[in-house]
């Protein structure tokens, strides 16, 4: 039966997300598509609830009333059905309605609304920008996604659930103190009013310090993880204590909204306990004097007094569920600005799937800035023919990287255009451009799961035979083979650790090489490929490389240039601009910059004071 309501709603929708809204009320109309009848039959459940528990209070006057009117003799003959019909209600009716609104509550809303809400923001993050994802903690990104899915599950379901609950209420004791005798409504609305204003002042700065607590809370988190995640810097620069202090700064800072919210609940809670205080002197002394003057019984008498005390009660637990409402509309507010941002690189609606059946690539007079007043790219032209070698050289600065990042989008052109096999890149879905083009870089980043997933990356349909070829042929599989991680998987089974960290650089280089091997993709970048590697694991795996570059359009920069100098073309940036290209004779013979690079080098490496490093 669990299992069932469990199913009900979807955890996983497969719907497209889209950019979320910006105004509170419509972010969380937007994460709660799909819910809606759920959380509609749970406000009727909860309501049905309430006016059953007001209706017993009333019934428990009744009975009052009955004992001291009826006759002990004929007291069951004459009342006994209506106490059965009770009975039945109590025992049964109510403890049914209330197992059914905690399932529809507990198994189909608690774990699956926040769930969706998850899902649906992950996928659209995974499509943020690079830009995106450099200017945010990681951990600050992810503390924000979960604590928002949770937020709004609160928002929702508490708004709903308290609102309708206590209207139900306090509207059904409102109507048995008239029914009495009117005079008793006039303490509770008196209290009505009394408590709205306390509401009225306390909730919104509440709401306030809750938006400062969140954005603090995701501050502490970011600067912790990021501690955990660089840890091996921390240890080299003997720079714990350092980091204690930074985190302890975003600790202090998220301390001090909780002092502030905690002030505010003292004050509140205190003024609620006069305000209910007088509320139940008022009524109790109202009620003596009209049972004295006759004009009610002493059941209306306990049936008022009853209410008033679970009024009490209510209103206290109405205060802290408004507490915690606010408290997570500030924390919905403060994940909004990080959360409902538009894509900054974003595929066009309609967009098509990349065919690559030669690989040429051209830059067609592009220009791009990162942001700045000068261009990092000016009216740059590029033609690489299908199957060309090229490679990029030039100083710490020159674009190479830059123009690599425009090939795979991860930024939008300001000017010209990216052809690919003549389809502008500009035209087609990100992820079918980035399908058909295969890419080692400098900084090799694996994933924290084990070996064998981190390679099947390049193709996830991959054989268990071609996940071994590729491992082998990137000089990888011997030391593959000796590994074991701390749970005792070993080989292909091992764990790598966050970001590859069980792994030397050259581990994690070769890892990274062989996931392209197997993905296989007809265009190759080559960004320091082999530059965490010793001289020997580099020339055991460079034949490797050139096979791999077989029928490949390949685009490659290296700080080595003895490892770019057999490619059939080379590339001289400087500024943005190309200034020089050609084979290496023919620039070694024209004198320009790439001469004087090559002259600098020694044993293959640039001069130190060079810093030709690639971007």
């Amino acid at each position: 039966m669990f299992e069932w309501f469990e199913r009900r709603l979807n955890p996983f929708p497969g719907d497209e997300p889209e950019e979320p809204p910006r105004t509170f009320l419509a972010f969380c109309l937007h994460f709660t598509k799909g819910a809606w009848p759920f959380i509609g039959l749970s406000a009727v459940l909860m309501m049905i609830i309430a006016l059953a528990e007001v209706w017993m209070f009333s019934f428990l006057g009744n009975i009052v009333d009955w004992l001291a009117a009826r006759d002990r003799a004929t007291f069951l003959e004459e009342e006994g059905l209506k106490l059965a019909g009770m009975a039945v209600i109590v025992a049964v009716v109510l403890p049914a309605t209330v197992y059914l609104y905690g399932l529809i509550t507990h198994q189909v809303l608690m774990g699956n609304y926040p769930m969706r809400i998850r899902w649906q923001v992950h996928r659209y993050l995974l499509k943020q920008s690079m830009s995106f994802y450099q200017e945010e903690f990681a951990g600050r990104i992810a503390t924000k996604l979960m604590q928002t899915a949770l937020a709004v599950r609160e928002c929702v379901i508490k708004l709903v659930d308290v609102m309708n609950y206590v209207t139900v209420y306090f509207a059904g004791m409102l109507f048995l103190a008239a029914s009495a005798d009117w005079k008793l409504a006039a303490p509770l609305l008196v209290w009505l009013a009394g408590y709205v204003l306390l509401m009225r002042h306390y909730i919104p700065l509440l709401g306030k310090v809750a938006e400062k607590q969140a954005d603090a809370r995701s501050i502490m988190t970011g600067r912790i993880v990021d501690s955990y995640t660089n840890i091996q810097t921390v240890k080299l620069f003997s720079h714990a204590r350092r980091e204690a202090s930074f985190a302890r700064e975003g600790m202090n800072g998220f301390l001090g909204t909780v002092y502030r919210q905690f002030r505010l609940i003292t004050g509140l809670y205190g003024m609620l306990y006069l305000l209910n205080a007088l509320c139940l002197v008022a009524v109790g002394a109202l009620s003596i004097q009209l049972w004295l003057a006759e004009a009610v019984t002493v059941g209306s008498v306990a049936v008022v007094l009853g209410l008033v005390l679970r009024l009490w009660g209510m209103s206290q637990w109405i205060m802290w569920e408004l507490t915690a409402l606010f408290e997570n509309v500030g924390t919905v507010q403060d994940g909004i600005a990080s959360i409902s941002l538009p894509r900054v690189v974003d595929d066009k609606p309609g967009a098509g799937e990349l065919q690559v059946p030669r690989g040429e690539i051209v830059f067609d007079r592009i220009g791009f800035h990162y942001g700045k007043a000068g261009g990092v790219i000016d009216n740059l032209s590029l033609a690489i023919r299908p199957g060309e070698k090229v490679g990029l050289v030039g100083r710490s600065g020159a674009g190479k990287s830059t123009l690599v990042n425009l090939l795979l989008r991860f930024h939008d052109l300001q000017d010209g255009r990216i052809l690919i096999d003549g389809t502008d890149i500009a035209d087609v879905r990100q992820e079918s451009l980035r399908e058909q083009i295969g890419v080692v870089t400098q900084d090799t980043s694996l994933l924290h799961r084990s070996l064998r997933d981190n390679i099947v990356y390049g193709r996830p349909d991959a054989t268990e035979e071609q996940v071994i070829e590729a491992a082998r042929r990137a000089e990888a599989l011997e030391f593959i083979e000796g590994l074991t991680d701390i749970k005792g998987r070993k080989g292909f089974d091992a764990h790598v650790g966050e970001r590859g960290v069980k792994l030397s650089g050259g581990q994690r280089q070769r890892i990274a090489i062989a996931r392209v091997m197997l993905k296989d993709a007809p265009i190759l970048i080559l960004d320091e490929a082999t530059s965490a590697l010793d001289s020997e694991a580099e020339a055991a795996i460079q034949q490797n490389l050139y096979r791999l570059m077989e029928g490949k359009t390949v685009i490659a920069i290296a700080h080595r240039l003895s490892t770019i100098a057999a490619m059939d073309r080379l590339i001289v940036m400087d500024k943005g601009s190309i200034v020089e290209e050609g084979s290496h004779e023919t620039l070694i013979a024209a004198g320009g910059i790439y001469a004087g690079l090559w002259q600098r080098q020694s044993g293959g490496f640039l001069h130190v004071e060079q810093a030709e490093a690639a971007e």
